[in-house]
């Protein structure tokens, strides 16, 4: 199982989309929240799970129809661990 570790700028990306889904009064915005984190999850028993991009990383795509999120991480096998880099939403990331 491997072990996840967020990079700093994700709590940055958290407080982002935390805030945008508050401006929307949005009333799940806590749930949407925990809904990331638990795809995130998943990253533990899969690592590979997300499609392969630039660099050595990986993304992967929580969510569908221009309302989800996009994860970019890197998964170091050696050490057993997924680096996740960043958390966007899928229209930010560009996906329509």
């Amino acid at each position: 199982m491997a072990r996840i570790e967020l990079a700093p700028e994700v709590l940055d990306d958290f407080d982002r989309i935390f805030e945008h889904l508050a401006a929307q009064s949005s009333g799940a915005t806590t749930a949407q929240i925990a809904a990331i984190t638990h795809s995130l999850a998943v990253l533990e028993f899969s690592p590979l799970l997300g499609r392969s991009v630039a660099h050595g990383q990986r993304e992967l795509v929580i969510g569908r129809n221009g309302h989800g999120y996009v994860a970019r991480y890197r998964y170091v096998e050696r050490m057993d661990t997924v680096f996740v880099l960043a958390v966007r939403s899928q229209r930010e990331a560009g996906y329509r």
